[in-house]
């Protein structure tokens, strides 16, 4: 009679484990249904100016949100904006004054997060060639990238009536090094520590950057298109919000982050270097996180930045009319604050 009963115990806790079992794997099942699925592409290769995207997709930041999130790799021969403009992602990260100039040819695309406020792009010159002030670069050699990144130089250029030879400049800092120009173009968080790694010291250059110019141009910014915060703005909310998780998790947790993003780089056969990468991470975080005393929250974009880059545009012909603020900005931020 005992042994009856415990077999009939044991076999009615194998049927409610069974009925658990059913129920979690439906659950799980459940859960992944309602999962809304979204690509991302950042606007360049993996690094560490993308970690916060990377790092809120490994640590399911997205999947919390309710987001299964595939990310494609940028780069050069996949402009983020054109794949977002034809529908082929549902978000992008951009430059502003990229994003700007597409608004303007009729991609009804919108700012729903301005990552990095501040400029990186900057100027350096080597004070054994005589360059210490802007007027300095006068009869210079300067070299400078293609058009989004010649916007700044060339009112830099104007802003103090300087005449300076312009010489192409390709991602490579070699010319620079090899006094084939006078003056480089360069990003903080990149070429200008590949120029103190090779040798250079920081004492020995001058550096120009525009934010301290008043010619702020805001970069990194996420983008989607108007048709997709009108249909779900919910979900876009929960892209933001995911995102600036990331970012923040990134720079309380800088070897994790930076574990992550070598894994990505890898994966994208990008040279790796963990060094520069934390340098990167950490410059990322000066500019996302200024401490400069301002207390503008990420994912802001001001109005006086946004009149700015579209004053430089119209003045270079680049834009013919600058589309109104309001339809250009949407503020997430009180959906995203830590």
């Amino acid at each position: 009679m005992y042994i009856s009963e415990m077999v009939k115990f044991i076999s009615a806790c194998r049927c409610l484990s069974f009925v658990i079992f059913i129920l979690c794997v439906s659950v799980t099942v459940n859960a992944q249904e309602n999962l809304k699925r979204v690509t991302f592409i950042p606007h360049w290769s993996p690094q560490s100016q993308f970690a916060g995207y990377f790092v809120a997709f490994e640590k399911g930041f997205y999947k919390k949100h309710g987001i299964a999130l595939n990310i494609l790799q940028g780069g050069p021969n996949r402009p983020s904006l054109d794949l977002l403009s034809r529908g082929e992602v549902n978000f992008a990260t951009a430059w502003l004054s990229a994003a700007i100039q597409k608004h303007s040819q009729g991609i009804k695309l919108v700012n729903v997060g301005q990552i990095i406020q501040r400029s990186a792009l900057m100027l350096i010159a080597k004070k054994a060639r005589g360059i210490f002030r802007p007027e300095d670069i006068n009869g210079k050699k300067i070299g400078l990238w293609r058009t989004d990144f010649q916007l700044q130089p060339l009112a830099f250029l104007k802003k103090y009536n300087l005449k300076a030879i312009i010489v192409p400049q390709s991602y490579s800092v070699n010319l620079f090094l090899r006094d084939g120009v006078d003056v480089a173009s360069a990003m903080w968080y990149n070429e200008y520590h590949t120029i103190i790694n090779a040798g250079l010291n920081p004492e020995e250059l001058t550096t120009f950057f525009f934010y301290e110019h008043e010619l702020n141009f805001p970069e990194d910014g996420i983008y989607t298109l108007d048709s997709t915060l009108k249909e779900d703005p919910e979900l876009v909310h929960a892209f933001v919000k995911a995102s600036l998780e990331g970012w923040f998790y990134s720079f309380g947790h800088p070897d994790e982050a930076l574990d992550i993003v070598l894994k990505y780089m890898s994966t994208a056969n990008v040279p790796v270097n963990r060094v520069h990468q934390k340098w990167m991470l950490e410059r990322m975080r000066d500019l996302i996180l200024p401490d400069d005393g301002s207390l503008l929250p990420t994912g802001i974009l001001t109005e006086s930045d946004f009149i700015r880059v579209c004053k430089v545009l119209k003045e270079n012909g680049i834009i013919k009319k600058a589309p109104a603020f309001d339809d250009f900005f949407v503020d997430f931020t009180g959906h995203a604050k830590k």
